[in-house]
C-alpha cells in the first residue's frame, strides 16, 4: 500500500464496537491527520455507551462519505460482523477502491475481498490497537500523545485490564512506550470512573438481570438473555451485556459468561467473557470472532431456544 497516494481515509469497524475496535480507530484517525490526511470513522451502529470514556468516540459517524480513496477495517475479518455496513450503496463506494485490513484475531477469514491488503503483524498481538503502532513504526508516523493514550486504550479493553494470559513482557513494554510518549494512565481511569457511575434506575436493572442469570454446565457457564425491549429502554444509558458480564467474570466456578441479545428483526448477538481460552472458539463456531478470552458473534438465522442450545452444547465440547 502507497500510503502517500492516499489523502482521504475510511476506517470502518464491526457492528458489535468495543474499546478496542474504537480505540484502534481513533489512534489511526490520529496518526493519519498528523500526515494531513482527512480520515473518516465510520460504524453502522452507535458506540455504546460504556466506551464513551475514549476521548474522541463522538467523531465516530453513522454517515457515510461519499469519496475516499481507501478503506481501512480494523479489528475484525468476519463478514458477519460487518453484515449491514458492507452492503447496498456502501459496498458499491467500497469495492472501487482499495481495501486494507488491520485485525489480530485467529479466526477463518470470511471478509467479501479478494484483493484486499492485510497488515502482517509481527510477533503475536493483543490488540489491535498494538497493530496500529506497527503500522505506524514501519511507515515512520509519529505518535502523539493522544495515539499513544487510544493503543493503551485498544491493549486494556482486549486484555482486561493487562490480566489474561496473552499478556507477555512485549505487552508491557508497548504499555510502557505509550506512557514514554505522553499517554497518562491516570487521565484514561479519571474517565472511565465517571462513565461507568450508574444512575439508581440502572443499578436496580442490573439487580434484575443477574437474577435471571442461568447458571449451567455445574456452574461454568454464565448465561443472561436481554430482550429487545430492555435493549431499546436501557441502552442509550449502559451496555444491558456489560452491566452482568462486570459481576459474572468475577462469580466463583464460572469460566465462560455470555450475554445474548435479542433484536426484533431477528438478529441475535452475543458477547463473551471466559476465564479459559476458548471464548474465541466459541464465537467462530457461530460466524464471529475476537480473543481467546473475549469475542463477539451475530446472527440472524438461528431462533433464540436453537441458538441457546447449541451454545450450551459448543461450550459444554470445548470445557472438555
Amino acid at each position: 500500500m502507497n500510503w502517500n497516494e492516499i489523502q482521504k481515509v475510511l476506517i470502518l469497524q464491526p457492528e458489535n464496537p468495543d474499546g478496542d475496535s474504537v480505540a484502534s480507530a481513533l489512534a489511526l484517525e490520529e496518526v493519519m491527520g498528523d500526515q494531513d490526511k482527512q480520515v473518516t470513522l465510520y460504524s453502522y451502529v452507535n458506540i455504546p455507551s460504556y466506551l464513551r470514556y475514549i476521548q474522541g468516540q463522538d467523531r465516530i459517524t453513522d454517515e457515510f462519505p461519499n469519496d475516499f480513496d481507501v478503506t481501512i477495517i480494523v479489528d475484525t475479518v468476519s463478514g458477519s460482523l460487518l453484515e449491514n455496513t458492507l452492503s447496498g450503496e456502501r459496498m458499491t463506494k467500497i469495492l472501487k477502491k482499495p481495501v486494507f485490513v488491520l485485525d489480530c484475531h485467529p479466526v477463518e477469514n470470511d471478509l467479501p475481498f479478494d484483493d484486499a491488503n492485510y497488515f502482517e503483524a509481527a510477533g503475536t498481538p493483543v490488540a489491535t490497537g498494538e497493530l496500529v503502532y506497527q503500522l505506524a513504526t514501519k511507515e515512520g508516523w509519529a505518535i502523539n500523545p493522544m495515539a499513544a493514550t487510544h493503543i493503551i486504550e485498544a491493549t486494556m479493553a482486549d486484555t482486561l485490564g493487562l490480566t489474561t494470559e496473552a499478556v507477555t513482557g512485549a505487552t508491557v513494554r508497548l504499555v510502557a512506550d505509550m506512557l514514554d510518549l505522553g499517554a497518562k494512565m491516570s487521565d484514561i481511569d479519571a474517565r472511565r470512573r465517571v462513565v461507568m457511575k450508574k444512575s439508581a434506575e440502572l443499578v436496580q436493572y442490573k439487580g434484575q438481570l443477574l437474577q435471571r442469570i442461568e447458571f449451567l454446565l455445574d456452574g461454568k457457564l454464565a448465561l443472561i438473555h436481554i430482550p429487545w425491549e430492555e435493549i431499546e429502554k436501557y441502552s442509550p444509558l449502559y451496555n444491558p451485556t456489560m452491566l452482568a458480564l462486570e459481576e459474572l467474570r468475577n462469580t466463583e466456578g464460572v469460566e465462560i459468561s455470555v450475554g445474548i441479545k435479542t433484536y426484533p428483526d431477528g438478529k441475535i448477538t452475543g458477547k463473551l467473557r471466559a476465564a479459559k481460552p476458548i471464548a474465541g472458539d466459541i464465537a467462530a463456531h457461530f460466524g464471529g470472532g475476537g480473543h481467546t478470552y473475549a469475542s463477539g458473534f451475530k446472527v440472524t438465522d438461528w431462533s433464540y431456544d436453537e441458538l441457546r442450545l447449541e451454545f450450551i452444547k459448543k461450550t459444554q465440547e470445548l470445557l472438555g
